[in-house]
């Protein structure tokens, strides 16, 4: 092939070839935008996967919480995109003054999330609307916006990298949003299994915030502004840094309400030595007391739940000694720890999938280690189906939660034939269900679903609770029944608990037409939805 003198392609070559030649700088270019884009997309994943874990100990992690993350962060996407694609300039450096505009407000905007939570949340939250509207309306103040402006970036990068590429448009878009889509796929990845377990959710916004405010600072330099855009640009985003930065330290933004954030939760201790009058604390798992344990006295129980469960081991199984007992969730491992210390020839064994909460308890709330207790951290359903053949407990006590309600694999028609498989024939399964005083539709859903599986199903109560509001129920099942209607506490003054008569319960599930609980169908969430309305 010939040159001619210019030193390019003759005029007589392919025009796939003449095509294939890139303008001088454009592949830099084209990389640049990529990685911007890349970056601005992972952000915003880490945010929405953050977002829920910022606002559990506020409204709890549920299925409500997520869907309004979730519909909130690609509501402010949607909207950014639609800005974006308007704001898109074929002036490079007009774009790139853009850029650095719009970089410049997702970091403030992100890191205000840090102080708004603090200051919104007693708003929303007390202004007495409906859960589901309390938490969208939260949500939306704290995300909205910077979902949004880091939406406004795709339109205006892709447009930019298509200019760089003109002879192949449909190849620069296609690759920008191939990039788009991994730097999502790498945010979700990174929030999820590395940023929230080594920085938490204070630093992984930090982080984003300041990645932004980088890329917004380097598209500023680029821009060649004039001196008064850059001084004036300057100011503003000192402003609004003076601001953020002001507000957080006034709202103790930059500090973690957590004593310990997991991969699970918000881990927090609460001093309970003033209220109670004696040495106590409680465990605070998101925005739920998990147990409160007794320093000097292992054997106090302060819940009453806890009490009755206590009475009824002795009730049914008669004086137990060498009896065995299989907890499924641990927390603060606070009849764990009574059970253990007030009967040593036990065996006891607790399924607490997250390791934190086991060494907060252990470090925080005075649970030593014993021969006759061991904890296991896995998923309480998988430790029952791996435990040798043949293996059965006296007792097992259902005592795991996510936010308020039983995690929806724990409740179920399989589940609970997984449990009798697992139960001696004279053991009982005492699950711990918080629900309404009125309505209290999941735990008739779980009293139908048990009975499809148990001789007899009861349900106790502490009659100091039948008031209203939220209700500590304690569903008891087994072969045999616990013979009685009512207990009393061992102290004079202590709690009295009632058993909800069985013809009177078996016309409230019938009246209701709660669903049988199954693995393909648990509608956990709905069913509890009444209780979110109710007075804790």
């Amino acid at each position: 092939m010939a040159e001619n003198g210019g030193g390019g392609i003759e005029a007589g070559a392919p025009i796939a070839l003449q095509q294939a030649r890139p303008e001088d700088g454009a592949g830099g270019r084209r990389l640049l935008y990529a990685a911007v884009l890349f970056v601005s997309s992972a952000g915003g994943l880490i945010l929405e996967i953050v977002a829920g874990r910022m606002i559990a100990p506020y409204v709890g992690m549920s299925l409500y919480t997520w869907t309004a993350v979730i519909a909130v962060v690609l509501a402010g996407f949607s909207i950014g995109h639609w800005i974006g694609g308007r704001l898109a300039t074929r002036d490079d450096r007009a774009a790139r003054w853009q850029l650095a505009w719009l970089l410049g407000l997702a970091a403030v905007t992100t890191a205000a999330c840090l102080p708004l939570i603090r200051l919104v949340s007693p708003l929303v939250l007390s202004a007495g609307l409906h859960p589901i509207t309390a938490i969208v309306l939260l949500t939306s103040a704290l995300f909205l916006l910077p979902s949004l402006f880091v939406g406004t970036l795709s339109p205006i990068l892709t447009k930019l990298a298509v200019d760089a590429l003109p002879r192949a448009p449909g190849q620069a878009i296609g690759q920008m949003f191939a990039v788009g889509a991994v730097g999502s796929i790498a945010g979700t990845l990174a929030a999820g299994y590395v940023m929230i377990s080594w920085i938490g959710s204070l630093g992984s916004v930090l982080a984003v915030a300041v990645a932004y405010l980088a890329m917004a600072l380097g598209f500023g330099c680029a821009a060649r502004p004039a001196a008064r855009q850059a001084w004036g640009a300057g100011a503003a985003l000192a402003l609004a840094l003076a601001v953020a930065l002001g507000g957080g330290a006034r709202t103790q933004a930059f500090t973690s309400p957590c004593l310990v954030e997991s991969d699970y939760y918000c881990i927090r201790v609460v001093d309970l030595t003033a209220e109670i009058g004696r040495p106590a604390a409680a465990m605070v798992l998101d925005h739920l007391g998990h147990g409160i344990n007794d320093r000097e006295d292992p054997l106090r129980l302060h819940s009453s739940y806890l009490a009755l469960t206590d009475r009824l081991l002795t009730l049914r199984l008669g004086p137990p000694e060498d009896f065995t007992a299989f907890f499924i969730g641990g927390g603060a491992n606070t009849l764990p720890r009574a059970w253990a210390a007030r009967y040593p020839r036990a065996g006891l064994l607790v399924a607490e999938i997250d390791p934190a909460v086991t060494a907060v308890a252990r470090d925080a709330l005075w649970d030593r280690a014993r021969d006759n207790l061991e904890v296991t951290h896995r998923d309480a359903r998988r430790v029952l189906r791996s435990l040798p053949e043949g293996t059965a407990f006296d007792v097992i006590v259902g005592d795991a939660f996510h936010d308020i309600s039983v995690p929806q694999h724990l409740t179920t028609l399989e589940f609970a034939r997984l449990l009798d498989a697992r139960l001696k024939p004279a053991g009982f399964y005492a699950l711990n269900v918080i629900d309404g005083a009125r309505r209290p539709l999941f735990l008739l859903a779980s009293v139908r679903t048990l009975g499809r599986v148990f001789d007899r199903v009861e349900v106790w109560v502490d009659e100091a609770q039948l008031a209203g509001g939220r209700v500590t129920y304690l569903v008891v099942a087994g072969r045999t029944g616990s013979g009685r209607d009512r207990l009393a506490g061992l102290a004079p003054a202590g709690p009295s608990w009632r058993r909800w008569p069985a013809e009177d319960l078996a016309r409230r599930i019938a009246a209701s037409e709660v669903p049988l609980l199954t693995d393909d169908f648990a509608p956990v969430d709905r069913l509890m939805l009444p209780v979110l309305a109710e007075d804790p």
